[in-house]
């Protein structure tokens, strides 16, 4: 079993390695689409704007071609990490529109920083206060709306560490496996047969992180 995770220069890539070789896996991080056509697993992970990071992946030659064949085609796990799990959508709103991998319907927007507070008082309706930082930045408890290989074991209440501006809206809600609520509901766990992605940091969610990255690398 190999691990390729993916160097577009996105950073934070040293952190997903570890973390997958705590769980018992031959990494390889790699920016060369013949590694990903050998590897058993792909791994998307990013930090920072859509925009860069699409533009990062498309920069190196012959990358979306084996991705297309590896992962869309051959249906070898694929896991897409915070950014890596937006650029799985159709398109991003980061500093303009940019168009995603289109592996999954929907579209990546900014957090809105508005919460609903109830009134103290009963007669009065809930205000909206905009109360929330952005990023959306720390732990979070998941909450699990669907059923997939890549939770098993993982249930409502268990915690995620989540550092983002963006979310993804989700076209087909039965793409979404796990949701948080941050003022809003938020996709934090997506997925599709053998294409997936986390909202949230698993390299950084200790316990619940390398259950997930375990039940990841147990597919195919």
């Amino acid at each position: 079993m190999t691990v390729a995770i993916i160097d577009y220069g996105s950073g934070n890539l040293r952190s997903v390695a570890k973390a997958f070789e705590r769980a018992q896996a031959s990494v390889q991080v790699t920016d060369s689409p013949d590694i990903v056509a050998q590897a058993s697993h792909i791994v998307l992970p990013g930090v920072g704007a859509f925009a860069d990071c699409m533009n990062g992946l498309k920069a190196l030659p012959g990358m979306l071609e084996a991705l297309q064949e590896q992962v869309v085609q051959r249906k070898k796990p694929f896991l897409g990490i915070c950014v890596g799990m937006q650029m799985l959508f159709t398109r991003g709103h980061e500093h303009g529109v940019h168009e995603g991998l289109g592996w999954l319907e929907g579209e990546v927007r900014v957090l809105s920083a508005e919460c609903t507070v109830p009134s103290k008082r009963p007669s009065t309706l809930s205000t909206r206060h905009s109360a929330l930082k952005i990023p959306h930045m720390g732990w979070n408890d998941l909450q699990i709306s669907g059923k997939h290989s890549l939770l098993e074991g993982i249930k409502s209440g268990d915690h995620a560490y989540f550092v983002h501006s963006y979310h993804a809206r989700c076209k087909n809600t039965s793409d979404v496996l796990a949701t948080v609520d941050y003022g809003q509901t938020i996709a934090a766990v997506v997925g599709r047969g053998n294409i997936m992605g986390t909202q949230f940091h698993p390299e950084k969610s200790q316990e619940t992180g390398l259950r997930l990255l375990g039940n990841f690398l147990a597919m195919g």
